[in-house]
Order: C-alpha cells, then sequence, then structure tokens
C-alpha cells in the first residue's frame, strides 16, 4: 500500500482520558507524528488551560496543529483542514506514519473525510449575533426552522452559536446548511484507523476535577492574567473557552476560586459528554476501555491495534 492510500491513524475520545499522554509513546512505537485535531491548541499563548503538550513531549515526537494563530485571531474549520492536509502530505513525504490525536469531532472528520464548508460572511454573521442577543436563543432557533427544519431538528435550541452558523450559511449560499451536512451522514471505511478511549463516567468526572485543580496549581490564573493584559479578557469570556472565560471573570472579582474552578469542572464534564456522543456515531472507530490511569494504561494494546 502507498503512503497516500495508508489509512490515517488516530486515537480520539473525551477530554482528560489521557490521549495525549499515550499518543507519545504509540507514535514512537509505530514511527508516527501526531496531527492535533484539537480545536484550542491551536491558539498560542494559552498552554496551561488546553493541557497542550510540553516542550518535552514534542521534542519527543513532532506535533502539528499546535501554536498556529494568536488568541483573538480568526481560525475556521476550513483553515484547519488545509493545514492539516499539508502536515499530512509532509509527513507522508517524510516517510512518517500520520497519527491524530485528540478531541474535536468537527476537526476529525475535517481532515479524514475532507468534507467541504461552506464560505462565511463576516456581516451577515455580526447581525446575526446581534439579532441573537436581542430576541434569545428561542426565537433565533424558531427562525432556524423555518428556513431549515432539518438543521433545526439537529441543533440544541441552547446552541447560539451552531444555530447562527446554520442561518449564515442559508444567507450566504442560498441553501439551507443541512444540504452540505449529508455528507457528515457518510463513514467511508479505508480512510482511518481509529482507537477511542471511553472510561468509566464517575471515573472520567474525578481526573477532570483533578485536571482542573492541577491547572490552577500549575499556573492558569497567571496565564489568564498575561492573556486579560494583553486586552484579551472580553474575548475570552465571549469566546466561551473552557477554563479561561471562568478564571477572567475569577479575575474581574466575579467569580470566587471555587466558583470558577466548579464552574470550568461542570462545563469540562459536559465538553465530554458530547464529544462522545459524537465520536460514537461513527462506526470506523474501535473502543477501548480505559481504567483510573486514563489510556497510558492502554499503550500496548493500542499499539497493537494501530500498527
Amino acid at each position: 500500500m502507498t503512503a497516500a492510500a495508508e489509512p490515517l491513524l488516530a486515537i480520539v475520545g473525551p477530554t482528560a482520558s489521557g490521549k495525549s499522554e499515550a499518543a507519545i509513546a504509540v507514535a514512537e512505537a509505530l514511527g508516527a507524528e501526531i496531527v492535533s485535531v484539537d480545536s484550542m491548541l491551536v491558539y498560542r499563548g494559552m498552554d496551561v488551560g488546553t493541557a497542550k503538550p510540553s516542550p518535552e513531549d514534542r521534542a519527543r515526537v513532532p506535533h502539528h496543529l499546535i501554536d498556529v494563530v494568536g488568541p483573538s485571531g480568526p481560525f475556521t474549520v476550513a483553515r484547519y483542514r488545509e493545514l492539516a492536509e499539508a502536515a499530512v502530505r509532509g509527513i507522508r513525504e517524510r516517510g512518517r506514519r500520520v497519527l491524530l490525536v485528540g478531541g474535536s469531532g468537527l476537526y476529525f472528520r475535517a481532515v479524514v473525510d475532507r468534507l467541504a464548508f461552506p464560505g462565511t460572511d463576516p456581516r451577515t454573521r455580526a447581525w446575526l449575533e446581534a439579532e441573537a442577543r436581542v430576541l434569545g436563543a428561542e426565537r433565533l432557533h424558531a427562525r432556524l426552522r423555518e428556513v431549515d427544519p432539518v438543521a433545526a431538528a439537529r441543533i440544541e435550541p441552547a446552541n447560539v452559536r451552531r444555530t447562527v452558523r446554520a442561518l449564515e450559511v442559508a444567507a450566504v449560499t442560498g441553501q439551507p446548511f443541512s444540504a452540505f451536512a449529508e455528507d457528515w451522514e457518510r463513514y467511508e471505511p479505508g480512510r482511518v484507523r481509529a482507537a477511542g478511549i471511553e472510561i468509566a463516567r464517575e471515573v472520567l468526572a474525578a481526573r477532570i476535577e483533578a485536571r482542573v485543580r492541577a491547572m490552577v496549581e500549575g499556573g492558569l490564573l497567571e496565564e489568564v492574567r498575561r492573556l486579560v493584559e494583553r486586552g484579551l479578557g472580553r474575548w475570552l469570556t465571549a469566546s466561551q473557552a473552557i477554563g479561561y472565560a471562568e478564571f477572567a471573570r475569577h479575575l474581574a472579582g466575579e467569580l470566587t476560586l471555587e466558583e470558577a474552578i466548579a464552574s470550568t469542572v461542570r462545563r469540562t464534564k459536559e465538553l465530554a459528554r458530547r464529544q462522545m456522543v459524537w465520536f460514537r456515531r461513527d462506526p470506523r472507530i474501535r473502543w477501548f476501555r480505559a481504567g483510573p490511569e486514563g489510556a497510558v494504561g492502554l499503550v500496548d494494546e493500542l499499539v497493537e491495534y494501530l500498527r
């Protein structure tokens, strides 16, 4: 099989399941380089709160799609796909294997299945976001039900970001957002050999809380303070970056430290649940059950499966 025809390898699953740590050992065993499929690792200067791989880990195994844009810089999934495809080509040209690692299902599908993404229009989006603030999530979602009932049925009314995106696509392209989503229902075999990390809910919850508290001890407050001092406080809160939004509010005196920690833990658990719902839809993923130590306890099994 030629390098171009060889399936991509992947380790995916919920946040705090130990994917990144396990991936280092797996990549070393397989002669692979890692391509991040994480929507937050692309941002420079956001290291502690994103559990970004350390410089030591990145020295052991080359990582791609990390630190590619400033914190408030525009970055789209279409741009991610473009950069990821370039990274995959470069890795294969060097005779190495490609290991996708992360928890962003959208980014994973973008690079694995090379899906198309309709364009954006900043003015249209700004207008819709203003409407959302005035009308509220429910009324904006009701508009989407009139324009594109199929998309509306798949988007939770409270998810303003996705509602705005669906309405933006319809306005910009003249086609319903759901028309572009049809390809998302097809999972072509042979494109990827993916290992998914699953972990008991109570175990993952404990790992999430421990990680958030370790981030605070490891300098998260100082990292958020530096970003706020650079004028990014409003962006951090508006972007709803988990952890960063809460601790920016703590620094502003709006939340106590314990309230910021509790909110970050709660939102991270919700993120983990959404990640699992997304990845469970993909029949190409084979699942591996991790214990309290996380995915690092599965390295030998992952190497054997991905080999």
